[in-house]
């Protein structure tokens, strides 16, 4: 894999602020040629930087205008549990965010829903129905402070 130069750089930091530029936009942001930028590019994407391209969406246009973080505990720690839990955590829209921690619990999730009769019926018949789960612990999100999948570099 080949290391990353100031140019790159560049081109990753403009691409994270807006991915739909133009390549002679992003030539022109990062001062090289379009060639040389598609190519930079191509490797960029090639090498695993860059993951692929998505539009930001408005959730609460979308009817999931509000933010749960739960804590998960299992009561049982099995290949087989963890299998389970992570196909269905997949498998379910409402979870944005699914991870694996060390510490007091065992899974932490970001789930966007509508209202909290939406994150009630999504915890009973989703994360509580799941087996292995023990106990949860919510928290409601009340105010969104910062929110990017910008990375820092």
């Amino acid at each position: 894999m080949t290391e990353l130069d100031q140019k790159d750089r560049s081109i990753l930091r403009e691409l994270q602020r807006e991915g739909r530029l133009t390549n002679l936009e992003l030539a022109e942001r990062v001062h090289l040629s379009p060639t040389a930028t598609t190519e930079r590019v191509k490797r960029l994407t090639r090498e695993g930087f860059i993951l692929g391209y998505a539009a930001r969406l408005a959730p609460e246009k979308l009817g999931r205008g509000m933010i749960v973080f739960v804590e998960v505990k299992m009561d049982r720690t099995s290949d087989a549990v963890f299998s389970e839990f992570k196909r269905v955590a997949e498998a379910t829209p409402a979870i944005m965010e699914c991870h694996m921690v060390a510490g007091g619990f065992d899974y932490l999730i970001k789930a966007r829903v509508e209202d909290m009769a939406a994150y009630r019926a999504f915890l009973s018949e989703t994360l509580l129905a799941l087996p292995g789960v023990r106990e949860t612990h919510t928290y409601a999100v009340m105010e969104e402070v910062k929110n990017t999948a910008a990375i820092a570099f």
